[in-house]
Parts: C-alpha cells; sequence; structure tokens
C-alpha cells in the first residue's frame, strides 16, 4: 500500500533538478540523506500533441509494430524448430509477414473504433507544479541550514 511522505520541508524547488542538486548537495556535506524524501507537489497531467492521424499513418505504424513482433516470434520459432541445427528462415519469414498483416487489422480496427474522435497523436506525461524536499525532523534543522548556503552560493558554482 502506497504511504504518504512523512517529514518536515526543509526546501521548495521549480524543477526536479534543481531538488536533485539539493540532495546531492545534502550528500556532499555528509548528511543522512536516507532522512530526505524528493516530493512532486501540485501534479498534472500534460498531453503534448504531436501530429495528424491519417489512414496511412495508423495502417503503417500497425504494420512496422506487428513486423517487430512477428520477427520475434519467427526468430523464436526458426531456433527452436526441428530439422537440425542451426536458424530456420522459413519461420522468420512467416512470423514477419504474419506480424505485419495482423497490426494492420488490429491497428485499422482499433482507428476505425474512434470514428474520428482523435485524429491526433499525444504523448502523455506527469508533471509537478513544484519539488518539496522534505527531511526527517531529527535532521531537518542541519538540512535547512545546508541548503541555505546552497541557495546563497551563484548558480553555476559546484562546490
Amino acid at each position: 500500500m502506497p504511504t504518504p511522505p512523512s517529514g518536515w520541508p526543509i526546501g521548495s524547488y521549480a524543477t526536479y533538478e534543481e531538488a536533485q542538486r539539493a540532495v546531492e548537495h545534502l550528500a556532499d556535506n555528509d548528511f543522512a540523506v536516507e532522512d530526505v524524501t524528493i516530493v512532486g507537489v501540485d501534479l498534472m497531467l500534460v498531453e503534448r500533441v504531436i501530429g495528424r492521424l491519417s489512414w496511412g499513418k495508423v495502417l503503417g505504424t500497425g504494420a512496422v509494430s506487428g513486423a517487430w513482433f512477428g520477427l520475434f516470434v519467427g526468430i523464436l520459432l526458426g531456433l527452436f524448430s526441428g530439422g537440425g541445427p542451426g536458424i530456420h528462415y522459413q519461420p522468420i519469414l512467416v512470423g514477419l509477414i504474419s506480424g505485419m498483416f495482423f497490426g494492420v487489422v488490429f491497428a485499422a480496427i482499433s482507428y476505425a473504433s474512434t470514428r474520428g474522435r482523435r485524429d491526433f497523436s499525444s504523448a502523455s506525461q506527469l508533471v509537478a507544479g513544484r519539488y518539496d524536499v522534505l527531511c526527517q525532523p531529527r535532521n531537518a534543522e542541519r538540512g535547512r541550514d545546508l541548503l541555505a548556503k546552497l541557495a546563497m552560493r551563484p548558480s553555476g558554482s559546484t562546490s
């Protein structure tokens, strides 16, 4: 069962990279980083539209993904089929062609079932509005002090 994070906030950052840098600074100063947690706050699901879908793109993508799966199955069948040592190419060819066929069929059925309601492709990403660094109370004060020193340094400084 997932458990909520515990601890006191010792820093808050706009990006995950900044929060990582803060924890790295703590680790470089012999801080007990086992007591530290990075928590993404104000989560958002961001869907970036990549492009428009067409029957050609859908069927082409289905053929390519089906071909990869068919090639994998064909190679396995070719390696373990009877008839002497070595690899047999007929199962590979059959797997490749079958995979392409079924990939195209399943892609066409899937795209047709949307009836034009989703004629674009996209990529989804979970993003946080900010990243809080939490620490167990026994070390929180020292952690805050170390992160305050980090904040006072010029941003390009690494030591």
